[in-house]
């Protein structure tokens, strides 16, 4: 449970709520909901911040909370691309999210605008869940000492660059050698990652809620280099004995650093943890569905999907 935040599920909320409304500013849709957004919050009696951001901007610009209390909700507008950039700018001082999809896919930018008005209802009320998704922390470790330090929430990415020729990527977990990949990189993936790079590449889905790390190779030389998942308790590192000119670490889609000769990766368990907001309008295996037209059959089938087991 996010420290900074007094969200409790089965509890309604403390008021007057503190909440954050994020998005980026270059989009006029995001601005247009976010005025609506906040004219119902602070008509509710709320306390609110609008944070608009321009998307090349978030970098530049400090995470704070909505007074000097903290914050106890931040609710994202846009796609899980705004999302990540969310995690990343709150850092260590994560709060619990609400995710707005205004962009396409979205597993976790996941409701509507049409349902925001009943969640917010819902988290007023105490019906709703908060669900803490792994974080880890990329170092990148020349000559022993760490160049480069980034918190994630999807994934960290090795790839082999210019001039595109496969290059090894040797695994130690816990200090001891476990594989060489002959690829064209590697994905390290948290479960809630693994519906976006991961899934691209062939790697399977993990259930958000796990601890674990996904290890999918890119295009492996030897078919017998499948994706391997491993406890998040354990520390991992990527050491690159012959790196091509223009292989890089990039994390959540952003590069990190480039790569040289004998260069290490350690990706391990972040102490912060991503909280998202479900509520009684959405679950896991739902947003599956919907996003992935897990349908059971052709033509939307799934839309009359039982909504629970015959006992």
């Amino acid at each position: 449970m996010p420290a900074n935040s007094r969200l409790r599920p089965g509890q309604p909320s403390p008021s007057p709520l503190r909440v954050s409304i994020v998005g980026p500013s270059d989009l006029v849709r995001v601005q247009v909901e976010a005025d609506r957004l906040r004219s119902r919050l602070e008509g509710a009696g709320h306390v609110v911040a609008c944070r608009l951001v321009g998307r090349g901007e978030w970098g530049a610009v400090d995470w704070r909370p909505v007074d000097d209390e903290g914050t106890d909700l931040v609710v994202v507008l846009g796609g899980d691309g705004t999302i990540l950039r969310t995690a990343r700018w709150m850092g260590y001082g994560q709060v619990p999210v609400l995710g707005v999809n205004l962009g396409t896919l979205g597993f976790l930018a996941d409701f509507s605008i049409a349902e925001v008005d009943e969640a917010l209802g819902d988290i007023a009320a105490g019906a709703f869940r908060l669900v803490d998704h792994l974080m880890f922390e990329t170092e990148v470790i020349r000559e022993d000492r760490v160049i480069h330090r980034v918190l994630g929430l999807n994934e960290t990415s090795i790839l082999a660059g210019p001039p595109f020729s496969m290059i090894e990527i040797c695994l130690f977990i816990d200090g001891e050698v476990a594989t060489t990949y002959r690829a064209d990189g590697l994905i390290v993936s948290t479960p809630v990652g693994s519906t976006a790079y991961n899934l691209s590449a062939g790697g399977p889905i993990v259930r958000k809620d796990l601890d674990a790390f996904v290890f999918t190779p890119l295009s492996p030389h030897t078919l017998t280099n499948r994706t391997v998942v491993d406890s998040a308790a354990r520390s991992y590192e990527l050491l690159l004995p012959q790196p091509n000119e223009g292989s890089a670490c990039v994390v959540d889609g952003g590069v990190v650093s480039g790569l040289a000769v004998a260069d290490r990766v350690r990706v391990r368990r972040a102490q912060p943890r991503f909280a998202l907001v479900e509520t009684r309008q959405h679950g896991y295996y739902r947003t599956l569905r919907d996003k992935l037209q897990w349908g059971g059959g052709l033509h939307g089938a799934g839309s009359r999907a039982p909504r629970r087991a015959a006992p």
